[in-house]
């Protein structure tokens, strides 16, 4: 049962020290969780929705295991790295791919609070996880490396926190490292982001320095939720997971009313009506309560068994109790699309089912059905970006056992039409080409288009000339530079897509001695000189490797597939001419050699002519094999020249 002092605290015994009164309560830590927490000892005055937003290997999921310490949430063990992190992929790179939400129970001045703590990723690709958890928080802590500093996704993080209003407590962490130089770092904040110095908390996460005080102003500075649990149900799902046996697990956040098992809840956007199985918040497991009231942060299952049902974005409202629905999320933009397919056939159906699952986990995830006369029936997937795509691709494997075939990433480019009747025919004036196989031929369009991104790079100033160098050589154009401290800058380029979707990190890292930091978003489409090029085999056009290229880069790209190609292909009793082709006219050329019989073994010596003849028979002979003769290529050499190139 409740004791007295949680339910009316002024008849609580008094508490001694000041410390004391912070400490975690025993009442809610992992060992005393049997019973069902009463949520209604938490008003929306003491609740308090905060975000962790960072760079990548700022700190951010240490900072999360010391707050669920400090809290009573998890016990102190030495074991405690990424508790949040629950994929495999996560614990294996290093990085946070899921945002993950956590109900911490703090005692400040005697008061209850409930602090719902949401730990999101650093990477640039999952930008749209961190714009998702903003909408269910009121402030967040902004993580700053006392040693690196600001960097590229620091900023971009940070302009995402600002545009939703949200209060920000800029934390420096790692004080503890040797390099570490927190005045250096806010300064940089003070000048980059306008937050006063004296703000800033000096922390580290790791060895648990000063963390208190981050709690102590998560309370302080960030204000509590506007809801009223007196108004209807209104519930925002902000994430969804699924469970093999009880379905969909939705991540809400409550605006409005309350919420408790057994109502019948309605979906904004299905309107479909549900029965509530099952409410309770993430501590950091899931805990099941009575009730969840508004302001809070928690999960709810509602027997949803279909994947296409749990829309992330969506508003829940009591059967028969319409509400007006909150605005949701701009649904997520990709920017780099592949070809998935099954290694074999007969797994089409697995492989349909897994990422139907991984894409309820993965909204952002666009899927398309797509076949290639060569690969079979698969999709064509569109990602947030590289790391995405590497990263869904391991969690296929790993999460379900699915092997397949990856081809290499292409960007969505847009062609203006020319004619009435082609316009009429497509149904809009301006198209999107996804699959390169469908690119319009130059007499049927005005203009192409092709995708840009507005490029932040942070780098210390010694890298700047090679940095712009590399810039240039992908046709970008600079827009901005500026020194954020003496040996910073902060470069801001405008780039075409398809040049910094492969490999631009990798020499950016390399160029750098991995210290610069690379960060872009969509800015839109600008007109480009694209040609569409065909690879041939003997004169015959192969569709699965048609791609697309910016003309001046035209000429490389043929080459490399053309060398590609040709150590792949298996050598027949012909010659084989593997040829780069933009319309009729060739850019680059590889010859696979036939295997020829020595003809001349049994001449010893004698006449050249007699050589000649027997030479000149055999050169025939190939002649006429080569017209009949037909280059099927193989299943593997596709994959190999599709393949995305790991070693580049």
């Amino acid at each position: 049962m409740w004791t007295l002092g949680l339910l009316w605290p002024h008849l609580a015994p008094a508490r001694g020290t000041a410390a004391e009164s912070r400490a975690p309560d025993r009442r809610y830590s992992s060992a005393n969780r049997k019973e069902k927490i009463d949520m209604s000892c938490f008003p929306v005055e003491n609740t308090r929705n905060f975000s962790i937003i960072a760079h990548v290997d700022h700190g951010k999921s240490t900072l999360a295991d010391r707050l669920l310490e400090l809290t009573g949430a998890i016990d102190k063990t030495e074991n405690n790295k990424q508790v949040l992190d629950k994929l495999q992929v996560e614990r294996e790179r290093g990085i946070t791919v899921k945002a993950q939400t956590a109900s911490l129970f703090y005692n400040y001045e005697g008061k209850q609070y409930l602090l719902n703590l949401i730990d999101t990723p650093g990477h640039v690709d999952f930008s749209y996880e961190v714009s998702r958890s903003l909408s269910a928080c009121q402030g967040v802590l902004l993580v700053v490396d006392a040693n690196e500093g600001i960097q590229a996704q620091t900023v971009a993080n940070f302009f995402l926190a600002f545009e939703a209003q949200l209060s920000i407590i800029p934390v420096i962490n790692k004080i503890d490292l040797k390099n570490a130089d927190p005045e250096r770092v806010e300064k940089q904040i003070e000048k980059v982001f306008d937050i006063p110095g004296d703000e800033c908390i000096k922390i580290s996460a790791k060895l648990g320095t000063n963390v208190e005080s981050v709690l102590d102003a998560v309370i302080k500075r960030i204000p509590s939720p506007k809801a009223h649990c007196r108004n209807p149900l209104r519930a925002l799902v902000f994430d969804s997971t699924f469970d093999q046996y009880r379905g969909v697990i939705a991540s809400v956040a409550l605006f409005d009313g309350m919420v408790s098992k057994g109502d019948k809840i309605v979906s904004a956007h299905t309107q479909k009506t549900y029965e509530v199985n099952e409410v309770g918040v993430l501590n950091p497991n899931e805990q099941p309560t009575h009730k969840l009231y508004a302001g809070q942060v928690g999960y709810l299952i509602a027997g949803m068994k279909d994947v296409t049902e749990a829309q992330i974005g969506d508003t829940l409202y009591l059967h028969k109790q319409p509400v007006e629905p909150l605005p949701g999320f701009k649904s997520a933009k990709p920017m780099v699309f592949a070809g998935v397919f099954p290694v074999d056939q007969s797994e089409y159906n697995n492989l349909k089912s897994a990422i139907e699952k991984l894409t309820l986990n993965d909204s952002s995830v666009m899927v398309h059905r797509d076949s290639s006369l060569a690969l079979g029936a698969g999709w064509r997937l569109g990602f947030l970006g590289l790391l995405h795509m590497e990263v869904f691709n391991q969690r296929l494997e790993q999460e379900y056992n699915a092997s397949v075939i990856l081809t290499t990433p292409t960007v969505p480019y847009k062609a203006v039409l020319s004619s009435a009747k082609l316009i009429k025919e497509y149904r809009e004036k301006e198209i999107t080409i996804i699959n390169p196989a469908q690119f319009p031929d130059k007499s049927k369009v005005i203009e192409y288009l092709e995708p840009v991104v507005l490029g932040t790079i942070i780098t210390p100033d010694e890298y700047t000339g090679k940095i712009m160098m590399l810039c240039q050589a992908r046709r970008a154009v600079q827009k901005n530079m500026m020194y954020i401290d003496q040996n910073r800058v902060m470069l801001k380029y405008l780039f075409p897509l398809n040049e910094i979707v492969v490999d631009f990190y990798d020499s950016l890292k390399s160029l750098s001695s991995g210290y610069a930091s690379f960060d872009y978003e969509d800015a839109g489409y600008q007109t480009a000189e694209l040609v569409k090029m065909d690879i041939l085999l003997n004169g015959n056009t192969v569709e699965e490797l048609v791609t697309i290229v910016h003309k001046d880069k035209a000429y490389s790209v043929g080459k490399t597939i053309c060398e590609r190609l040709k150590d792949s292909l298996p050598r027949q009793l012909f010659e084989i001419a593997i040829q780069a082709a933009l319309g009729s006219k060739i850019i680059a050329r590889e010859t696979v050699k036939a295997y020829r019989k020595n003809v001349l073994a049994k001449c010893y010596g004698g006449d050249i002519t007699r050589k000649m003849k027997l030479l000149k028979r055999q050169a025939e002979g190939k002649k006429k094999l080569r017209k009949v003769g037909n280059v099927e290529v193989p299943k593997d050499a596709f994959i190999k020249v599709l393949k995305t190139q790991s070693d580049k």
